[in-house]
Parts: C-alpha cells; sequence; structure tokens
C-alpha cells in the first residue's frame, strides 16, 4: 500500500507561482512513476506531468515550459513547481504512484489563479 499527502495549493495572481507537494510512505520501493493530474470541474481529469523511478520526466503540451517536475529521494516526495500560472491552470491538482499492480491517488490540492 502506499499513502500520498499532497499540499501547497492555494489562490495565486496570475503570472505567479505555486510549488505542490506530495509526500509518500508505506510501500514506496515498488513505485514505478510519480504522476500529476488536475481535473476543473465539469472536466475531466488530465495527464500533467511524470517522473519515473529512474528519473525521467514528461509533461504534457499544456504546461511544458511552464511546469516543471522533480523529486527528493531523501523526503520521498514529488514536486510540481508551476510558473506562469495562468487562469485556465484553475483545478483541483492530484498526485499518482503506479506501481505494476496498482494505482493510488493523493487527496487532491485546490489551485485557484485568479486578479
Amino acid at each position: 500500500q502506499v499513502q500520498l499527502v499532497e499540499s501547497g495549493g492555494g489562490l495565486v495572481q496570475p503570472g505567479g507561482s505555486l510549488r505542490l507537494s506530495c509526500a509518500a510512505s508505506g510501500r514506496i520501493f515498488n513505485i514505478d512513476a510519480m504522476k500529476w493530474y488536475r481535473q476543473a470541474p465539469g472536466k475531466q481529469r488530465d495527464f500533467i506531468a511524470e517522473i519515473t523511478s529512474g528519473g525521467s520526466t514528461s509533461s504534457a503540451d499544456s504546461v511544458k515550459g511552464r511546469f516543471t517536475i522533480s523529486r527528493d529521494t531523501t523526503k520521498n516526495t514529488v514536486y510540481l513547481q508551476m510558473n506562469s500560472l495562468k487562469p485556465e491552470d484553475t483545478a483541483v491538482y492530484y498526485c499518482k504512484a503506479q506501481t505494476v499492480a496498482s494505482s493510488y491517488w493523493g487527496q487532491g490540492t485546490q489551485v485557484t489563479v485568479s486578479s
């Protein structure tokens, strides 16, 4: 079992920055990848960014050049650095841990970009 706890969401002005954190605990050694998704009201949950156990990263076209996924292995934590935020980035952001057998989701953290 893997438990994920997200933090760092909040209200930010357009053009501003936030850093989201996702702390993993439990049976973390079998995690193949950590991913960030987001979901706005009435919309599907969209993939945002991914980092594999080997350290490779990828991100959705909508956030390339603005969002960066990273990790601190000593803290079992992944981050999503969000820069140049736009109102359309407003959503609940979710962290997901992927193993061969299962996916584990965090509780989500609200990000609101508004002036």
